[in-house]
């Protein structure tokens, strides 16, 4: 049962800005006050945290390579993570790809199995993106599939294929480690790149006619890794939509001039810089050109590069919507990302001086409580 209650004395992020008011939730939602009341000063409440792309639940379900006996468990562990790190709707990044291992086609649809198995009992709304390798074209029909079976509401499509190696008939780098991941001898996995790579002529069709059945499906696309303009441009003749981790100005330039969405990684702006060398998430933070932070791999990094686009100069007010209200948005979620009368109650609880997450609330139900706020909440 969602609890019924009345913050007072925090600092709460409402959609006109940062407010000294209350704060009521009830039956889920945020309400007129009602309910016992909470001491919460010295604290900020804020919109719970929407991660629109993590993918750091891999190391949940598999901790060592091949151990992926239990995934339930997994899923358990995941979902504790999450709500320490204020994320009250997470969508995890499940991959459908040649690479094999967890990005198979058939870890995908094991995981997908799981989740749904153990959704109910998850504290964190958990939803699917599925990030779908554009080569592998007997698998569209299966992947349509799974995503009405499964209810994905988001799809990104990849090519990770090594494709200026194989078009010089070398061996890729890394096709060693990446065979031994696939479970395939290295010869096999060359001869499937190379099967994959002489495809490349018949994709462009057959994603055209993908994205518009998924469109009228209301699915949401993305592409992921722009580098260049026409490649932004030709995903958007295509229905696609949202650009994801563009990794230079001139892709993300012309996704803001297309009208598209942009999604960066949450931990290069923590680090200061793209490990890989790309353009600085914050850099394109700053010129406007993102619409939402996401964690990629690390859960932890949403919060942080909130607080670290504020030491920037930026508010809190400019930078919390880009993992709260605008990643609700994006994924068509108009019943979350503000704390507004109506909405469902799912907040984080921060305190001012320390900026550390003590309580998480999803639809008015506890998912993380801890030091000093689990003595406001308790007593």
């Amino acid at each position: 049962m969602s609890l019924s209650l009345t913050f007072t004395n925090a600092q709460v992020l409402l959609p006109d800005g940062m407010r000294d008011v209350s704060l009521s939730i009830s039956g889920g939602k945020i309400c007129d006050q009602q309910g016992r009341e909470v001491d919460l000063s010295g604290y900020m409440i804020l919109p719970g945290i929407v991660d629109i792309h993590g993918d750091g639940f891999e190391r949940h379900l598999a901790p060592r390579r091949g151990a992926m006996k239990d995934l339930r468990q997994g899923l358990a562990s995941c979902d504790a993570e999450l709500a320490a790190n204020g994320i009250t709707t997470a969508v995890l990044a499940q991959f459908y790809s040649w690479e094999g291992g967890m990005r198979g086609p058939d870890f995908a649809r094991r995981f997908l199995a799981s989740l749904e198995q153990e959704r109910e009992g998850l504290s964190t709304d958990i939803l699917v993106q599925l990030r779908f390798e554009t080569h592998l074209l007997e698998h569209y029909s299966i992947v349509e599939n799974l995503i009405s079976q499964h209810h994905i509401p988001y799809v990104v499509f990849n090519d990770h294929l090594p494709h200026k190696a194989l078009e010089k008939g070398k061996k890729p780098p890394r096709l060693v480690g990446q065979a031994l991941k696939s479970g395939r001898s290295p010869e096999a996995h060359l001869q499937l790149l190379q099967e994959l790579h002489a495809r490349k002529n018949d994709v462009s069709e057959a994603i055209k006619t993908f994205t518009a059945r998924l469109n009228d499906k209301g699915v949401v696309l993305g592409s992921h890794d722009d580098r260049t303009a026409s490649m932004r441009e030709s995903w958007r003749q295509n229905g696609v939509h949202i650009s994801e981790f563009p990794e230079t100005f001139e892709a993300a330039d012309a996704a803001r001039k297309g009208g598209d969405s942009i999604v960066l990684g949450a931990p290069n702006v923590v680090r200061g810089g793209s490990h890989s060398g790309n353009v600085s998430a914050a850099q394109l933070v700053s010129e406007g050109l993102c619409d939402a932070l996401a964690s990629d791999y690390h859960y932890p990094a949403l919060r942080h590069a909130c607080f670290e686009l504020v030491a920037q100069g930026a508010s809190l007010e400019h930078s919390w919507p880009l993992i709260s209200q605008n990643p609700a948005r994006l994924l068509n979620l108009t019943d979350r990302g503000q704390l507004s009368a109506g909405l469902r109650a799912d907040l984080v609880v921060i305190n001012t001086q320390t900026t550390q997450i003590e309580a998480t609330l999803v639809k008015g139900n506890i998912s993380y409580l801890s030091k000093q706020a689990a003595k406001r909440f308790l007593c």
